[in-house]
């Protein structure tokens, strides 16, 4: 039985970002291990597109739907606790996708959409907490695990398939890397019980949907989330379509997203050397504009340049979207309200791109009318990020009311 690590002192700076690293891997498997799958479970005709747009949609609607509860977890269990909680739902979750029927199959996709949308929720807050001089880079360092994490499913999962035996088995063989995670955060991680403060409502959530910056951060999340669940979900199936093997497609996009790795982590660097994060979003939305067009529309011997740049942009646009939510929060409370507002409502919004690709696919519709829907969301991501990208913060007045500052002019609003 592990212990009960109430007890003991919070690990070391470096111990903690090697713990947030290992949690971070954990976020992306889930969602992205599917798609490379997704052609050979079609030939075995055990599930239909329609089924198959289901189960892409489902993780992603959980993020959305299970996000909001993470602030209340973290009040009644602490943060700590409702960390290994969500590992533990995410560990069975994985395990319950390998079993090859269609009940346990969304029953273990919705389990691991809902402990990865509490954990993906709560761990800003705690790097806030943990880091908060160096907040907006370590935000960059999870993001790269993320990131890693993603590709490590979407590369592996062919490979693991036909090692085990089975699509099914592969897609339970990252329920390993869960306990992993478990393990090493319960054992390492001090397991308090939250005090009587802790317990009690900030009082920010319904605050926050009166502050426009709030919706901004809201909605550049959930625009640009749509699209990279676009590429978990549908970007092999699309490539297949277009002449390559399922095996090539899948390196593809495990390419792609494992360039992500190397845009994560530059991009709040790169945001540090201008006045706001205006700059860097825009350069990113370019390379995700450029990558697409290259790696859909353009020539196969542009495949991997395009590949390259969709992964550049979408690691960079990932990494910005949620160090936005450290740098427009005052304090960790506020940091992980907002958390649960910009991914809860955020991943809801996400969730219907991959449903309206698997529809559009399912019609007979093109590759290229499917690119400018890609190029249309691309845009109102922009549109999100000039707004979002000012040097405003949310922060609590004198009087306890939660206000705008302008961190240039000094200003509430």
């Amino acid at each position: 039985m592990l212990p009960i690590t109430s007890q003991r002192k919070n690990p070391s700076r470096f111990s903690f970002i090697l713990l947030m690293v290992l949690v971070g891997l954990n976020l992306r498997p889930a969602l992205s291990s599917l798609a490379p799958l997704v052609p050979r479970i079609l030939n075995e005709g055990e599930l239909s597109v329609l089924t198959l747009s289901l189960l892409t949609t489902l993780p992603v609607l959980c993020l959305g739907l299970f996000a909001p509860f993470a602030p209340w977890f973290s009040r009644r269990l602490g943060l700590e606790r409702s960390l290994a909680l969500a590992l533990i739902i995410l560990s069975a979750g994985l395990a319950f996708r390998g079993i090859p029927t269609a009940l346990l199959l969304f029953l273990g996709t919705l389990m691991a959409g809902a402990a990865i949308g509490i954990l993906g929720t709560l761990l800003p807050a705690l790097v806030k907490r943990e880091l908060a001089d160096s907040a907006d880079l370590m935000t960059g360092v999870y993001t790269m695990a993320l990131c890693l994490g993603g590709a490590l499913g979407a590369a592996l999962s062919i490979p693991l398939a036909d090692a085990l035996g089975g699509w099914s088995l592969s897609l339970m063989s990252w329920s390993s890397l869960a306990l992993t995670s478990l393990v090493g955060w319960w054992w390492i991680m001090p397991q308090p019980a939250p005090n009587a403060e802790n317990k009690s409502s900030s009082g920010y959530a319904k605050a926050l949907l009166r502050m426009p910056l709030a919706w901004q951060v809201m909605l550049l999340m959930g625009s640009q989330s749509s699209l990279a669940y676009i590429v978990f979900g549908w970007l092999p199936t699309l490539l297949v379509r277009q002449g390559y093997s399922e095996s090539e497609a899948g390196w593809l996009m495990g390419g792609s997203i494992m360039t992500q790795l190397v845009s994560a982590l530059a991009a709040p660097w790169i945001a540090r050397l201008s006045r706001d994060q205006r700059p860097a979003l825009m350069l990113v939305f370019l390379l995700i504009a450029a990558g697409l067009l290259m790696l859909l529309l353009g020539s196969p011997s542009l495949r991997w340049p395009g590949a390259i740049l969709l992964g550049l942009g979408q690691g960079g646009s990932f990494s910005l979207a949620l160090t936005l939510i450290v740098l427009r929060s005052g304090n960790a409370k506020i940091a992980g309200e907002l958390s649960a507002l910009a991914q809860g409502g955020g991943y809801t919004l996400a969730a219907m791109g991959p449903l309206v690709v698997g529809l559009m696919l399912d019609a007979g519709i093109g590759i290229k009318g499917i690119t400018w829907l890609l190029l249309t969301v691309l845009a109102f991501s922009a549109s999100m990020a000039l707004l979002a990208g000012r040097q405003l913060r949310l922060e609590v007045n004198k009087n306890s009311s939660l206000v705008t500052v302008d961190l240039r002019k000094k200003t509430c609003t």
